[in-house]
């Protein structure tokens, strides 16, 4: 794959769901390419395909139209090369493993040696700031703490490509706005490509290079936004004059959306 090749390239995608009350139409006509090392925030009202697309890029859902490429390969094909790591709303931990335990069983079951997945889990509990912690269980650490130990799980076969369902949406303010950091200084430290889903005005341009606004089911692409904003973001950058002009502009795409299908 060429080095400027899309990690990410959607061309007249469709999904259609048939169900007994009849079929849902998820997303319509996607156009969408996304480079390496971009930082692609969705956001849109529920229900409107943003982890439908993550679902399709990850091979859990497939399209009924169009065309979609990860790495220039299939979603099914990227799947079975560990293309990406998805991490999903809640930790999703289990309980009766330990945090390295979590880690370490995705890497065993792809066949990684015994030295080389001890590594790996040693670095990435080093890269979300949980070394010392990997004996702990998940219900002795903060939700915070469990939704960085996910991303440890994601991060630790080193797949240039991080998926990220709404990672924090259930996190309150002052943990958000940590992991928000964090989340960052990893992207600049990685380079990895990473899309990401939530629901917030401020996260999504707080993080993102570029901003994907999408309208109610069924699911479409109504702007993408370019973020002007450096890549070094302090926390008090979202009271600049770009921040605030680029989620003005995030907001009323999202007004402009809901009242198209009112």
């Amino acid at each position: 794959m060429s080095a400027n090749a899309p990690v990410i390239e959607a061309s007249g995608l469709d999904l259609v769901f048939r169900t007994a009350d009849g079929p849902v139409h998820a997303l319509r006509d996607v156009n969408l390419s996304i480079g390496r090392g971009e930082f692609v925030s969705f956001i849109g009202p529920s229900g409107c395909g943003k982890t439908t697309f993550l679902r399709c890029v990850a091979a859990l859902e497939t399209p009924t139209g169009g065309r979609l490429a990860v790495n220039g390969m299939s979603p099914d094909a990227a799947r079975r090369a560990r293309a990406y790591g998805y991490v999903f709303q809640a930790a999703a931990l289990m309980p009766w493993r330990t945090i390295a335990g979590n880690i370490r069983l995705p890497l065993r079951i792809m066949g990684y040696p015994k030295a080389e997945r001890e590594e790996r889990v040693a670095r990435v509990l080093r890269m979300v700031e949980l070394g010392g912690f990997e004996k702990k269980y998940p219900w002795q650490l903060s939700g915070g703490m469990q939704q960085r130990a996910s991303i440890a799980r994601a991060l630790a076969f080193d797949a240039d490509l991080l998926l990220m369902d709404e990672p924090f949406g259930a996190l309150d303010e002052i943990v958000r706005d940590r992991l928000n950091e964090e989340l960052l200084a990893l992207w600049a430290r990685t380079g990895k490509t990473i899309c990401f889903v939530t629901h917030s005005i401020p996260e999504a341009v707080y993080l993102s290079t570029r901003i994907v606004v999408m309208s109610p089911r069924p699911g479409r692409v109504t702007d993408v936004i370019e973020s002007p904003l450096p890549r070094e973001r302090p926390l008090h950058i979202r009271e600049s004059a770009d921040f605030l002009s680029i989620a003005a502009r995030v907001r009323d795409g999202l007004r402009a959306g809901i009242g198209a299908e009112v």
